[in-house]
C-alpha cells in the first residue's frame, strides 16, 4: 500500500463516492482526487425520475454524502472539471485547463449518456432527456408550463417519468415501438401489468409507434410518427436508453467493447487502471461472460469493490444484478438476469399487482421480480445462485417458502 501515493477517480457519481469511501475505510491515507464534470456533489440518480422530479425531495437528499464528508475524509473533490485525456504511460490525467494530475492508480467511473433520437428536429428546444440532476430540474420547470407532454420510450426511465408527470397532473402521451411498456426486459405478460397501470392513471399509451420527426421551428410543438400521425405537445422527453461514456478510455488505448472491458476484479486491460459502474463491461464469474449493468445497486457496490481492488484485494466482483422501480402505487424489485426466451412462471396475481415473476432457463431460475411483495429479494438471489432445477408448479405455489425451493427437485 505504501507504493500507492496518489489515486485519481475520473467521474463523480455514486460509484466514485463509494469507491472513495471504501478506500478510506480500508486504510488508504494517500492523495485521493475525484474529478467530475458536473457542478454537483456525487448524487443518486434513481430519485431523479421519481420523487425528486415530482418535487417531493430536495437537492440535499439526493447527495450520496454531504460536502463535509469529502473535507473530513481528505478527498479532493473537484466538480466542474473536464478531463481531456488519460495517459497510461505517464500515469497522468490531463485537464482542459492544462493541469496534469499524476496517479498511481486510476478509476474510471464516467457513467453513461442518454441516447439521442436520430430524427429531424431532435435538437430543438423543448426536447429533453433525463440523466442529470440539472435535467430533472429543467424537466420539472418545463412541465409546470406544459399542458401536454410526449414521452418517447417506455423503458424504465420513460415509464417512470411518465408516471411522475401524471402524478403531477400533466397530460402524458407515452409512445414506444413495443406492444407494452418494458417489453424488452419483462416480456409481454409482465409488461402488460405496466400498460394497464399507465392506462388506469390516464396515460395516452401509443404502442407500436416510432417517430419520424419532431415538429417545430423555434421549439418543439409535437411530433410526427412513422405512420403519419401528428401528436401535439408542449414538451417532448426522450428516454430511449443510454450509451457508456468510454471515449476517454478508448483514446487511451484501453480495451473497449460495450463499455470499458474489465476483469472480475474490475481492472482494465492496462494494469493499475480500473473501471466500474455504468461504463464498465465486467467479466462476471457467475454468468461466465461480460455484463454491463446500468443500475444504482451496481454503481454502489461495484464502486466500493473497485476501491478495494485498487489497494490489492483480489476478490472477484460477482454480485447478482438488482434494481428497483416505483410507479404510482406499484413498487418492484428485480433480481437476476433474464432474456426474452426464458420461461415465465408467476406466483400470485398479475391483475391484482401482487406477485412474484420468475424466469426459468433449463428449469433453473435466472431472475425474479417481486411486485408489491417485500422481503423476498434475498431468497430469490439465493435461489438463483443455487442453480437448482425447480418444479414450475411448486415455484408458482405461494404456500411453499422461496427458501425451500432450492431443495425441491423438479420431476424427471
Amino acid at each position: 500500500m505504501s507504493a500507492i501515493e496518489r489515486i485519481v477517480i475520473v467521474g463523480a457519481g455514486l460509484a466514485a463516492a463509494r469507491a472513495a469511501e471504501a478506500l478510506r475505510k480500508d486504510g488508504y491515507e494517500g492523495w485521493l482526487t475525484i474529478l467530475g464534470d458536473e457542478p454537483e456533489l456525487p448524487y443518486l440518480r434513481p430519485p431523479l425520475s421519481k420523487e425528486y422530479l415530482r418535487g417531493e425531495s430536495d437537492r440535499e437528499k439526493v447527495y450520496v454524502h454531504p460536502a463535509t464528508f469529502y473535507t473530513e475524509q481528505r478527498i479532493d473533490l473537484r466538480p466542474s472539471t473536464t478531463v481531456t485525456a488519460i495517459e497510461p504511460a505517464a500515469r497522468e490525467v490531463a485537464l482542459d485547463d492544462g493541469e496534469r494530475v499524476p496517479c498511481d492508480r486510476l478509476l474510471i467511473v464516467t457513467g453513461a449518456r442518454p441516447r439521442t433520437l436520430p430524427v429531424p428536429g431532435a435538437e430543438l428546444p423543448g426536447v429533453m432527456t433525463l440523466r442529470t440532476v440539472a435535467d430533472a430540474d429543467a424537466i420539472r420547470t418545463a412541465a409546470t408550463a406544459a399542458e401536454r407532454i410526449v414521452v418517447i420510450g417506455a423503458g424504465w426511465i420513460g415509464s417512470e417519468v411518465a408516471a411522475s408527470l401524471r402524478m403531477l397532473g400533466r397530460q402524458v402521451v407515452l409512445i414506444a415501438p413495443e406492444t407494452v411498456p418494458l417489453e424488452r426486459v419483462l416480456g409481454p405478460e409482465v409488461g402488460g401489468v405496466y400498460r394497464d397501470l399507465h392506462l388506469e392513471h390516464g396515460v395516452d399509451w401509443r404502442p407500436g409507434t416510432t417517430v419520424k420527426r419532431i415538429i417545430g421551428a423555434d421549439r418543439a410543438h409535437g411530433l410526427e410518427t412513422a405512420g403519419g400521425e401528428r401528436i401535439v405537445a408542449d414538451l417532448v422527453i426522450v428516454g430511449v436508453g443510454v450509451q457508456p461514456r468510454a471515449e476517454l478510455a478508448e483514446a487511451a488505448g484501453l480495451a473497449v467493447g460495450d463499455g470499458i472491458e474489465v476483469s472480475a476484479t474490475l481492472e482494465t486491460s492496462v494494469p493499475g487502471i480500473f473501471a466500474a459502474g455504468d461504463v464498465a463491461s465486467a467479466w462476471h464469474p457467475f454468468y461466465e461472460r461480460r455484463v454491463r449493468t446500468e443500475h444504482w445497486a451496481n454503481a454502489k457496490f461495484q464502486g466500493a469493490a473497485a476501491g478495494r481492488a485498487m489497494l490489492g484485494e483480489t476478490a472477484s466482483y460477482d454480485r447478482i444484478p438488482y434494481f428497483y422501480s416505483d410507479q404510482y402505487d406499484l413498487g418492484m424489485e428485480y433480481t437476476g438476469w433474464a432474456t426474452a426466451s426464458d420461461r415465465l412462471v408467476v406466483r400470485g396475481s398479475l391483475p391484482k399487482r401482487e406477485f412474484i415473476a420468475f424466469w426459468l432457463r433449463d428449469g433453473r431460475v435466472v431472475a425474479g421480480m417481486n411486485a408489491n411483495i417485500w422481503d423476498v429479494a434475498k431468497p430469490i438471489e439465493r435461489l438463483i445462485r443455487s442453480r437448482a432445477v425447480v418444479d414450475a408448479d411448486v415455484l408458482a405455489d405461494a404456500s411453499v417458502a422461496i427458501d425451500e425451493l432450492a431443495g425441491i427437485a423438479a420431476p424427471a
